[in-house]
């Protein structure tokens, strides 16, 4: 039986490798401190300009409804990330 064999970490595994869709490696990148520019989730999901922004305003503010924030750093590059809303600490 070496389906016994298998551990929960290995199975979590595998269901994460099935669902990493291109969305998910945008909302990962997101995620991150730094956050990401349009060209590094272009070249993460080999889409267009266009629909890296058409996704980060439609699926990323509009239906997931989460806070999304552009800044631009001191390498002139603007930068999106997701603001925990519950690392912000406003009262």
């Amino acid at each position: 039986m070496q389906a016994a064999a298998c551990t929960g970490s290995t199975l979590l595994e595998r269901s994460t490798m099935q669902k990493s869709t291109k969305a998910n490696v945008i909302l990962k990148k997101l995620r991150m401190t730094r956050g990401a520019t349009v060209t590094q989730m272009m070249e993460a999901t080999d889409w267009q300009s266009h629909s890296v922004r058409g996704f980060l305003s439609a699926v990323v503010r509009k239906k997931l409804d989460l806070n999304l924030v552009s800044e631009v750093g001191r390498d002139g590059q603007r930068r999106y990330r997701i603001l925990d809303e519950d690392a912000g600490g406003a009262s």
